[in-house]
């Protein structure tokens, strides 16, 4: 067969199999781009090349004894990139040895440790159990995002052809979820609405049947679920089993996927040569026919269209011998001989390369400020020229200009990589400009932007960066939202976060059963069984509700950022008085914003301040006072306070922290609410985690908080992971009625999240506080 030939992946395979190893350089030629794409996040320097020839070098070993894929070549390349890596790090300590490693046939996806439990999920098993012509066009149209008519060449259609394919698909793994998910024998009331799920997503149901199913998933929370992830297969598609093929570096596999160019991807198939070194010598002869057919042509495409920096010439013609010089006819085997050794540098030396992302913090939400975060890093052998970025913000988006001297500003200075960057405004959004970068090391700048009331939802934020001659882009996925929870404030460093608070009303202690409540003892430990009354716990005359919590921060850490909330039942917001360590005197603290909610019980709402200056300027640890917030006593009512804290911990590993604002009721109609926390790290990261909540009942269970990898137990009250809203406060000894500030610890999930559900209970979900090791 020629080479040239526009055939399938699975044409070109079934030819490998019938001994035309030559098809096999086609496949090189299609995949390599995406081999190195993802090795790159696993390893450096040359052992990039190493392992993308190793995996080629197994795969055509397999392909020629019969073994590997049918059809979906991507992705079972992708797994062999990351089992070799995996398998060279363990020979590398000794833990594996080197005998029998050509025999590796990897089946089904490779799992990392770090990302155990992916493969059990629904959506994984639905997709592993389609056809594997349907998973190959789900892989490069929904998680890879490449276009049909790229698509067209690997599956052997037209690209209406691939966007055909790739509906069946689709309705494929819909049903194959559906079929998946009865198996788990759902309730007998759902079972005839999960029979029409499909039909409902795809719109094909009458408008009677599709009352039905809206009024049974209004009231059922399990079907409601799965509504949600039928509804974007594409997005489950991309969180789970993105992940699940190309492990916890997706998301950095996917950009340098999409960032790859002709002479990106094709100019370095003249290094095809290291690979075609490593094949077995049987097999030498008839792939570097195919080789030298595929070099020949990129080098000429390379006088033309290398990608270099701007700045640099474009290098001089390489020599060629004179005809007479070469064999009248080469041997397919001599061909690659003749690629120039100089062509196979991949990059010149000492040369910066730039990677990018921006991302909203937690989320933008109209009338409410957030965060814009841009992160960076040089991959590259040298230092970068002075760095300018230039952010394009949604329309209605514009940034909140700043007197200090970064858009991070904390009290203790930056506390990690977020320095050296200023920021103003331009037309359409900001220019930022830092000194060069180093090799190696990241950087980050948080914007805080205003969010306008009548911001159309739609594209998120875009950056250009220029680095002298380099140019990169980088765009975020979510744009202006109408609702979720903003950022308040973000930095990264060796940082950590904390929380203390206390209610500010409680049980009359002249009542039978109140001593044993506020011991957190017996069965009365909620606020709509007492007629609550204002708690003065302080020795000042003039002070009518008090209360008290103990801070103690890490050894030798500083404040960063403090932020004061505090909240009640009603709509009549107002100062609050808070009393440092140490200090006789209160301080009067006007609130900076204020939401006002609606709960069964009436209206509550939530303050804010900032209380930087004042919480540095205080002593490390002691005990902090708050008194006489805007409150009503009474059955069923709240008041209470938090101090929520981004700190400077030595003993901790490069971390990101982000606080976010959400004053979102969640019970009743809405039992489950997701808090998106865009711009993290990705999954399987450390994080700890500071929740503080408002109205929640001890003695009604069923209140779960969950980062994308289970239910989460709270360090404080019950310890119970199904009843986390249970009337406990750090710093707090003591009951809290209706106020909770919790503190648990996960690891960030795979699509960085965060859930709270409740079965039973109406909470008012007010801030969360997050930070997270950060991979870089």
């Amino acid at each position: 067969m020629s080479v040239e030939s526009p055939h399938s992946d699975a044409q070109l395979l079934q030819a490998v199999r019938e001994g035309k190893a030559d098809a096999f350089g086609q496949l090189y030629v299609r995949h390599v781009a995406a081999a190195r794409a993802l090795a790159r996040q696993l390893v450096k320097g040359t052992e990039v090349e190493d392992v993308v020839a190793e995996a080629f070098t197994k795969i055509l070993d397999l392909v020629g004894r019969g073994g590997g894929p049918e059809s979906g070549f991507r992705t079972y390349l992708l797994t062999v990139v990351r089992r070799t890596v995996h398998d060279r790090s363990r020979i590398a300590g000794g833990r594996l040895s080197t005998d029998g490693i050509e025999d590796y046939d990897p089946g089904l996806p490779f799992v990392d440790p770090a990302l155990v439990g992916l493969e059990k999920s629904l959506i994984a098993k639905a997709y592993l159990s389609l056809p594997e012509r349907w998973r190959a066009v789900l892989w490069h149209t929904e998680v890879e995002r490449i276009k049909p008519g790229e698509v067209a060449a690997l599956l052997g259609l037209s690209p209406n052809g691939v966007a055909a394919l790739a509906y069946r698909a689709r309705e494929g793994l819909r049903q194959a979820y559906l079929q998946l998910h009865a198996s788990t024998q759902p309730q007998r009331e759902c079972r005839p609405v999960l029979g029409q799920m499909s039909a409902y997503v795809r719109g094909g149901l009458t408008r009677r049947d599709t009352k039905a199913v809206d009024e049974h998933v209004t009231g059922c929370e399990e079907c409601h679920g799965v509504l949600l992830e039928l509804a974007d297969v594409n997005r489950g598609l991309r969180v789970i089993v993105g992940p699940l093929i190309a492990g916890q570096v997706f998301g950095g596999y996917a950009a340098a996927l999409a960032k790859s160019s002709v002479a990106d991807g094709v100019g370095r198939l003249l290094r095809g040569a290291v690979w075609l070194r490593q094949v077995p010598k049987h097999q030498q002869a008839a792939v570097a026919g195919s080789m030298a057919v595929v070099m020949a042509a990129a080098a000429a495409l390379l006088l033309v269209s290398e990608a270099r920096p701007m700045d640099k010439p474009m290098p001089a013609p390489i020599a060629q011998p004179p005809p007479s010089a070469l064999p009248a006819h080469p041997s397919p085997s001599e061909a690659p001989a003749r690629v120039p050794p100089p062509v196979r540098a991949e990059k010149p030396p000492g040369e910066a390369r730039l990677r990018a992302t921006i991302d909203p913090l937690g989320a933008l939400v109209r009338a409410q400020p957030g965060i814009v975060a841009i992160r960076l890093r040089n991959y590259g052998d040298a230092s970068s020229e002075e760095l300018a970025a230039f952010v394009d913000l949604p329309r209605g988006v514009t940034l909140i200009p700043t007197a200090r001297r970064h858009q991070a500003a904390a009290l203790a200075g930056p506390a990690g990589t977020v320095d050296g960057w200023a920021c103003r405004p331009a037309a359409g959004g900001a220019r930022c400009t830092r000194q060069p970068l180093e090799a190696g090391q990241g950087t980050a700048v948080f914007l805080r932007v205003l969010v306008a009331e009548a911001a159309p939802a739609g594209a998120g934020p875009a950056m250009r960066v220029e680095a002298g001659s380099l140019r990169i882009t980088a765009r975020a996925e979510e744009g202006v939202r109408t609702s979720g929870a903003p950022a308040r404030f973000a930095t990264e460093g060796k940082v950590t976060v904390r929380a203390i608070g206390n209610s500010l009303l409680s049980c009359p202690e002249e009542q039978a059963g109140c001593v044993p409540a506020r011991r957190r003892e017996g069965d009365q430990r909620d606020n709509d069984l007492w007629p609550m009354i204002a708690l003065d716990g302080d020795d000042a005359a003039d002070t009518a509700a008090s209360s008290a919590a103990e801070l103690s921060l890490p050894k030798g850490g500083r404040v960063v950022w403090a932020g004061l909330y505090w909240s009640a039942s009603g709509d009549r917001a107002g100062p609050i008085k808070f009393r440092p360590p140490g200090r006789r005197t209160y301080v009067p603290v006007p609130p900076a914003h204020v939401a006002v909610r609606e709960l069964p019980t009436g209206p509550v709402y939530q303050a804010f301040a900032d209380v930087s200056e004042l919480v540095a300027g205080a002593r490390r640890n002691g005990t902090w006072w708050a008194a006489d917030a805007p409150l009503e006593e009474g059955v069923a009512r709240h008041a209470g306070w938090s101090l929520v804290l981004i700190v400077t911990d030595p003993s901790e590993p490069y971390s990101q922290a982000v606080v976010l604002d959400a004053a979102t009721v969640i019970g009743g109609r809405s039992r489950r609410v997701r808090v998106p926390l865009g711009g993290l790290t990705p999954a399987a990261a450390p994080a700890r985690l500071e929740l503080v909540t408002w109205e929640g009942d001890a003695d009604l269970t069923g209140d779960k908080v969950s980062l994308g990898s289970g239910a989460l137990t709270p360090a404080g009250g019950d310890h119970d992971g199904a009843n986390v809203f249970d009337g406990s406060s750090s710093g707090a000894a003591e009951m809290t009625f209706g106020v909770d500030v919790d503190t648990v610890g996960a690891e960030l999930g795979v699509d960085p999240g965060l859930t709270i559900a409740t079965d039973k209970d109406v909470v008012l979900f007010g801030v969360a506080a997050l930070s997270v090791r950060a991979r870089s």
